[in-house]
């Protein structure tokens, strides 16, 4: 049986990405910070017994993802870190408690999940962990100066962890998206897609299903050879 952990199932990226994996035979650990609603929902849209487990978390406290990792139910094969927010705002502008949940969630929360999950991989010798990242990571965005950093950071963290773990057997890539519509993008207006989708060399914009086959492909026998890569699912779009 191979089990994939999925943090931010809930989300329109995590919600592809569980339903493709679920049609590639994994079994499923589904975490949500909030909208359990939508975790339900997605839950009986998977085939029965796929879902192993619902886990709610709040990514920015560290007790709470101490409580996670005690009530896993097996050991986890696969770790997708889909989870995530964005903040929109001028640098000057952004509060202290606010670059302080974004370090949280985006770097210290798989810091911590990826260091109490890797003995199984390491013992194993085989696993994956896929860290959903962003363009912004890449070449950086006006006021999501924050975002764009934590991003950034993600992608060193897949690199550097890649060289520690790799003669272990485990696989660390990340994925970094370019413009997907999901709600974390429900904030632009007709106009601004138009705009968004004349950029785009590929001329759509992208789907949550495109990064959801990007997982599928750095988590599957095709790439075993990629490893400590930053995958960029973008249309060829710069940003």
């Amino acid at each position: 049986m191979k089990t994939c952990f999925i943090l931010g199932a809930s989300g329109g990226i995590g919600q592809a990405i569980a339903k493709k994996l679920a049609r590639s035979g994994y079994s499923l650990i589904l975490h949500y910070q909030t909208n359990q609603h939508a975790i339900e929902q997605l839950c009986h849209s998977l085939p029965d017994g796929t879902v192993l487990q619902t886990v709610q978390c709040d990514l920015r406290n560290e007790p709470s993802i101490d409580e996670m990792i005690k009530s896993i139910v097996c050991p986890v094969d696969t770790l997708v870190f889909a989870s995530g927010t964005s903040l929109v705002k001028l640098f000057q502008d952004v509060t202290s408690k606010e670059m302080e949940d974004l370090l949280l969630i985006h770097i210290k929360s798989p810091w911590l999940i990826s260091q109490r999950l890797l003995p199984h991989m390491i013992k194993q010798r085989k696993g994956h962990i896929v860290m959903i990242s962003s363009i912004w990571g890449e070449v950086g965005a006006s006021c999501e100066v924050v975002y764009s950093s934590v991003k950034g950071a993600q992608d060193s963290f897949v690199k550097a962890l890649a060289k520690e773990v790799g003669p272990s057997g485990v696989h660390v890539n990340g994925i970094r998206p370019g413009f997907i519509q999901t709600d974390m993008n429900a904030h632009f207006s007709s106009e601004d897609l138009s705009q968004i989708k004349e950029e785009i060399p590929l001329g759509r914009l992208g789907e949550p299903r495109d990064v959801a086959d990007a997982v599928e492909f750095l988590v599957g026998d095709g790439s075993s050879y990629v490893h400590g890569q930053m995958l960029n699912v973008n249309g060829a779009w710069s940003g």
